[in-house]
């Protein structure tokens, strides 16, 4: 992965923290410390892998003594009953590590596959597919990097990477155009504006104010096609708001450059991923 390990290892370490407090009341009475399995693990649905490596790191901090040899890594496509990983090695730390392993594993994956969809879809077009902030606290960063997993590209990270103006920062200083023009009397020469328009004046408003990314929010694909041809390539158009499956492809169609999802991350559905351990 490309992440810090020092990241990724810290949002385990919370999780097995949060997971088995201090014993596996059931493992730690039943299992003999020098208990050794073999096992694997298996894709149930169709889709992306993305999160192994993550999963693999959680049996090296729960116990170690775990051979976890990956089959197929970040990325590949898979259908049902493929085998993703096979393990060997410790019985307590093959049975503390799955859940946890499994979370991350499920989840990223879901992303992934998620993701890929959305850009199989609006394939064709200029279209690119993103992310949103819209993620779960702590796993913003492992969230992001499963998007990218799937095809798409990520949005900010955090508030300090670009200067957005929602509707809210624009209705509480008093328009576009002056706050436009108070950021840009502040912000470094690397930060870029991004304004969030709701109307076709809003966004002939934002076009002068020379905002280098105006995100169309909430409109109709009608709007959107009559929004292209206004801006003539100014500014960078996303269109962002109600944004699904069945209407990406035309939203795509109407000429815009980003289309941002918070659905990618905030309700996705986890992918179907088991560990099996094999009978002795």
């Amino acid at each position: 992965m490309k992440l810090l390990q020092c990241y990724i290892d810290n949002i385990i370490t919370t999780a097995l923290t949060e997971d088995i407090n201090y014993i596996d009341a059931a493992a730690d009475n039943l299992i003999p410390e020098d208990h050794r399995s073999s096992a694997y693990y298996v894709a149930k649905d169709t889709g992306i892998v993305c999160g192994i490596e993550a999963a693999k790191r959680v049996f090296e901090l729960v116990g170690g003594n775990v051979d976890f040899k990956i089959l197929l890594k970040d990325g590949t496509k898979v259908k049902n009953g493929d085998i993703i990983a096979e393990l060997e090695g410790s019985t307590l730390t093959l049975l503390k590590g799955e859940r946890t392993a499994l979370n991350l594993l499920q989840h990223m994956s879901g992303i992934a596959t998620a993701t890929n969809k959305c850009v199989e879809l609006v394939s064709g077009t200029k279209a690119s597919v993103t992310d949103t902030r819209k993620t779960l606290p702590g796993l913003r960063a492992l969230q992001k990097y499963a998007v990218t997993v799937g095809g798409g590209k990520n949005h900010r990270f955090n508030l300090s990477d670009a200067a957005m103006l929602k509707d809210n920062h624009i209705d509480a200083y008093g328009g576009i155009t002056a706050a436009v023009a108070a950021l840009r009397e502040k912000i470094g020469h690397t930060v870029k504006i991004e304004v969030e328009v709701r109307t076709l004046d809003e966004l002939k408003e934002a076009l002068e104010t020379k905002a280098e990314i105006i995100m169309l929010d909430n409109m109709s694909c009608e709007e959107m096609a009559q929004a292209v041809k206004i801006a003539g390539g100014r500014a960078l158009l996303e269109a962002s708001g109600n944004v699904t499956t069945e209407n990406i492809r035309s939203v795509a169609e109407t000429g815009v450059d980003i289309i941002s999802l918070g659905a990618l991350t905030h309700s996705v559905r986890c992918f179907d991923i088991s560990m099996k351990i094999r009978k002795s």
